[in-house]
């Protein structure tokens, strides 16, 4: 195990299959890329490596024919070391699986139970790791759970206020998701600011899904993001918070179906619903400096959500000592970091306002003083090759 090896992560979407080869233990990525509109007319592969690739696929191209377009290239790739493993994400692993762990055919089995808790995700997610056994049948395949990173919260955090009944029969509870992203930044905070300077944070995962989690001692206590990745912060397409009571309403007087809560809820709601323009930062932001109401009005609920959830957050950690803002928006939306962190100035939050402005995709702090804030982009792909690898490591005598 101390030569080069690749380990190939995929992350399978129900019309997608996203994918990067991590070049271990250098944690340096190889090549990475898209393939997109799976199962319609014009589904493409598009990758990026030390050129930019177009691929084009068959029609209705499914996960397996990605998968086969994708084989003769990485193969190009792959000639300084092998390709030893693939590591799968898995959105959800109930209670059953609170660690990575190695695909097998009962493992397979559970996850199918599983997929009521996350019908949006874990079924996709299942067809890109049939895809990959077929593609790759030699290789150890691993699992790699966005709720596992959660585990250790404490029944106070992950319960509601449901009969228990509920709980012990369905797994009815808060999970939260994104495990992989607030795992690495936090522990590249770490590396950072080691000692107590890290010990009470807050990781704000904030893209077109958003999530924070409370980090004590490396651990996660608490989080936004609940039984589904539909709880807590607003989203781009996806509410967030909601009184049950509106989904009473929608059910009894608006006579809404099931489904067409599914699509109201996680296609139709967030920035989108609010602004009735738009899901993208970016363009919102374009259009709030261009006069436009629903823009701006969107974006103030959005920061002054994500402001109220961290501020709650701190509770559980008995202070704070650094906010750390990653994924697309996080990353790169100086202007919405600068909006959070103001709401939050009664904890001691103060931005250098010329550094969050010049910072874009890049690490870095950016206040003055502590608490401190920081900017690290995830690297989901990074955190799950390592936990394959680790997890592959442990397999050996």
């Amino acid at each position: 195990m101390s030569d080069a090896i690749g380990i190939l992560v995929l992350n399978a979407g129900s019309s997608s299959l996203k994918f990067s080869l991590i070049q271990w233990p250098q944690q340096q990525e190889i090549i990475k890329g898209l393939a997109e509109r799976l199962g319609e007319a014009e589904s493409t592969l598009r990758l990026q490596a030390p050129e930019t690739l177009s691929l084009p696929l068959p029609s209705g191209a499914t996960h397996e024919a990605a998968l086969q377009a994708l084989q003769p290239v990485l193969e190009r790739y792959t000639g300084q070391f092998s390709l030893t493993a693939i590591a799968h994400r898995v959105v959800h692993g109930g209670e059953h699986f609170k660690t990575t762990a190695r695909l097998s055919a009962d493992m397979l089995q559970t996850l199918e139970k599983l997929s009521h808790l996350a019908p949006l995700h874990n079924p996709a997610n299942l067809a890109g790791i049939r895809a990959a056994t077929t593609a790759w049948s030699g290789l150890p395949q691993y699992a790699v759970f966005d709720t596992a990173f959660h585990q250790g919260m404490p029944a106070s955090a992950y319960l509601y206020a449901l009969p228990q009944q509920l709980y012990r029969e369905h797994g009815i509870r808060r999970y939260g998701f994104h495990g992989p992203s607030h795992a690495y930044v936090s522990a590249r905070l770490r590396e950072l600011m080691p000692g107590n300077a890290s010990r009470r944070v807050i990781t704000a995962h904030l893209g077109n899904g958003c999530s924070m989690a409370a980090i004590l001692a490396g651990r996660s206590v608490d989080t936004s993001m609940g039984m589904t990745p539909l709880e807590g912060l607003v989203m781009g397409t996806r509410s967030g918070d909601l009184d049950p009571g509106v989904l009473l309403f929608l059910l009894e007087q608006c006579q809404y179906s099931p489904a067409q809560l599914n699509q109201l809820l996680n296609k139709k709601s967030g920035l989108l619903g609010i602004s009735e323009l738009s899901n993208d930062v970016r363009s919102l932001l374009q259009a709030k400096a261009e006069g436009h109401a629903g823009a701006r009005l969107a974006l103030d609920i959005f920061t002054y959500r994500a402001a109220k959830a961290a501020a709650a957050l701190a509770v559980p950690l008995g202070g704070l000592d650094a906010l750390v803002f990653t994924g697309g928006i996080g990353e790169n939306a100086g202007p919405i970091r600068q909006e959070i962190v103001a709401q939050l100035s009664f904890l001691g939050l103060q931005l250098d306002p010329e550094r969050n402005a010049s910072l874009q995709g890049q690490e870095g702090c950016i206040s003055l003083s502590a608490p401190s804030v920081w900017v690290i982009p995830t690297q989901e792909e990074r955190m799950m090759a390592r936990e394959a690898y680790f997890c592959m490591k442990a397999e050996k005598p």
